[in-house]
């Protein structure tokens, strides 16, 4: 099942380890591993960067990222294959990279000369910028009938699907809410009639997907081995203006 019909697809900068990720998915379609085995995966995989980045092995650090790039998009479609959707997996998903982006940037912080206040202002851009891709990412799914296992905004506690326990998903979904209810709120304020104007384009689309946590954690991997530690925040906290670039460029023509 892909996220959007063919039709309707476009280039997205931020999945580009989505054809090694159908590999390794692939792979495991006939054994006992689960998504949540590949999503504790690419925990793992991230938690390494993060030692990497400390240790200032950088090409090794950058490695790490890619492959949980990787194995985060590899979870998903674990799912997709197998045919076992779980807001489960969904919520775990997402409090995971949102945890392990605040202890990355804590860890490029450690490494340099950067203010605290900038590294925390340049993560809640990082996480406003991932907020607004998945916004106008989830409308498009949901207008095209892809992939409904996210919504537009998380509103209330979803049934759980066959195969996960309803505690589980009230737990995760708690979570969810209180790491990103804050940025859902402020996206949303931002552009509240987003579902209801005319189909994105792809090409804003495309430009709106180096929001995504993949490119981002691309972006952070060659910053490292080009050795611009120093920037990575700087950069991330500036790339946020953005934000409200796309969202006027929507406003106005879309």
């Amino acid at each position: 099942m892909s996220k959007l019909p063919p039709k309707h697809k476009f280039i997205d900068l931020s999945d580009y380890g989505r054809p090694i990720a159908r590999v390794i998915a692939n792979s495991l379609k006939n054994t006992a591993f689960t998504p949540i085995h590949v999503t504790i995966g690419f925990i793992i995989s991230g938690l390494i960067a993060v030692y990497c980045i400390l240790q200032e092995h950088f090409w090794w650090a950058a490695f790490f990222l890619i492959l949980k790039s990787i194995l985060d998009a590899a979870d998903g479609e674990l799912a997709r294959i197998k045919e076992k959707p779980s807001y489960t997996g969904r919520f775990l998903d997402s409090v995971a990279d949102i945890i392990l982006n605040a202890i990355i940037f804590l860890s490029i912080w450690y490494i340099t000369d950067t203010s605290i206040w900038i590294c925390i202002a340049a993560f809640l851009g990082l996480q406003l910028q991932g907020t607004l891709y998945n916004y106008y990412y989830v409308i498009l799914r949901n207008k095209f009938d892809g992939d409904k296992t996210s919504r537009v905004f998380e509103t209330k506690t979803p049934v759980a699907l066959p195969g996960e326990k309803q505690q589980h998903v009230d737990v995760l979904y708690g979570m969810y809410k209180f790491l990103y209810g804050l940025f859902d709120k402020i996206i949303y304020a931002l552009d509240t009639n987003a579902g209801t104007g005319k189909i994105f384009p792809k090409w804003l689309m495309t430009s709106i997907s180096t929001f995504g946590l993949g490119f981002q954690l691309l972006i952070i991997a060659v910053l490292l081995v080009l050795g611009l530690k120093a920037v990575i925040l700087s950069f991330f906290l500036g790339y946020t203006m953005m934000v409200f670039v796309f969202i006027g460029i929507r406003k106005v023509f879309y």
